[in-house]
């Protein structure tokens, strides 16, 4: 990648003025409480946080009963009970449909499809139910959004109360070195394509516990994937208190001035070792996470690419269809008199994820 870079800003600085980019700071003060976790033991402290703070709140899916493969679920039946948190039958499309009718009647349901690879028997339910539910109902009902209680105490009182409730889907994607086909996929552009629904994508065991809350209780469905191959690599210093990453609001992560670099989730690792290379030789590169895809903030990449002129992005999901080819088209239309260069991306390649772990690496271009 630092190659590409190279060749693609031949080196050239480009002024420009600075931007103001929507930053979010997640990095606790002195006075708080802070724990170093890897990023599923922080998505683990999310789902404890969500379940304590809400009784209406439930998590179920494959085998999380006990932990889940990957352990996101390890003692939350023990400590919240088998009624809040417990196991299905193995049947994407179930588990979702049951999620939107515990929703649909006031609750907070968090599922988990075990693999991203295995949520395609429940894409009908995501996207024919849970994403039209609100809009076909003519927001009579919800599974995700605010349900309006009244209570009548007394002859001379009317109580309302507002319950937020939620769908949450919760799927670890992308590549983790030996998954091969079944086990390594990154969906994440086929729901992009759906308006009523949100994806979101963390790159940190920092932003994966805020960015989670957020999603469970936005009120709206979201489509959360985790990126394993970071459950246990990624490694900082997490709040231990409850607290809440907003959605849909992109990070600028490193500042430059020579071109500007678009990824998310585990490809942020790659793209950051990509910028201390290209510096190295001289290049300049502002580096932004975009953490919600689906609706992603425009706004703050098309500020620095007006800075830098030029623009890369970079995911491990096909290239044919991915959604850099939406980020690309969109900043064409708002950027275009500003740009110095094509567009570029850098992405997996349009064949199956293979089994061979030289062929993963090139694949991947890793």
């Amino acid at each position: 990648m630092a190659s590409l870079l190279g060749r693609f800003c031949r080196k050239l600085v480009v002024p420009g003025s600075a931007h103001g980019s929507r930053m979010v700071s997640t990095t606790a003060c002195d006075s708080e409480a802070v724990k170093s976790l890897n990023l599923y033991s922080a998505i683990n402290q999310a789902l404890h946080i969500a379940l304590e703070t809400d009784p209406r709140s439930y998590v179920f899916g494959e085998d999380v009963g006990f932990g889940g493969v990957f352990r996101c679920t390890t003692g939350l039946a023990e400590r919240f009970g088998k009624n809040r948190v417990f196991n299905t039958p193995l049947c994407e499309q179930g588990i979702v449909g049951f999620g939107i009718g515990l929703a649909a009647m006031g609750n907070r349901a968090v599922v988990e499809i075990q693999f991203a690879d295995y949520i395609y028997p429940a894409f009908d339910q995501i996207v024919n139910e849970a994403a039209k539910f609100r809009y076909r109902s003519g927001n009579q009902f919800n599974c995700g959004g605010i349900n309006l209680v009244f209570n009548l105490p007394s002859k001379s009182l009317l109580l309302i109360r507002l319950l937020f409730i939620g769908l949450t889907i919760r799927a670890p994607y992308g590549a983790v070195g030996h998954g091969g086909h079944y086990h390594s996929q990154s969906p994440e552009a086929f729901f992009c394509h759906v308006p009523g629904i949100k994806v979101v994508i963390p790159r940190s065991p920092r932003e994966a516990k805020g960015l989670l809350l957020s999603s469970i209780r936005d009120p709206n469905p979201v489509v959360f994937f985790e990126p394993k191959w970071l459950y246990r690599q990624a490694v900082e210093e997490v709040p231990e208190h409850d607290y809440m990453i907003p959605l849909s609001q992109a990070e600028v992560i490193r500042e430059g001035n020579d071109i500007t670099l678009v990824g998310w989730g585990a490809q942020l690792t790659v793209m950051e070792q990509a910028c201390l290379d290209a510096e190295k030789e001289g290049i300049s590169c502002e580096l932004i996470d975009l953490k919600t895809l689906l609706p992603w903030d425009k706004e703050t990449v098309e500020a620095s690419v007006k800075k830098t002129g030029r623009l890369l992005i970079s995911h491990e999901a096909p290239v044919t269809g991915g959604f850099g080819a939406e980020i690309s088209a969109t900043i064409l239309e708002r950027c275009f008199l500003k740009l110095e260069a094509p567009v570029s991306r850098v992405c997996g390649l349009d064949t199956p994820f293979p089994l061979i772990l030289d062929a993963i690496k090139s694949t991947v271009n890793y």
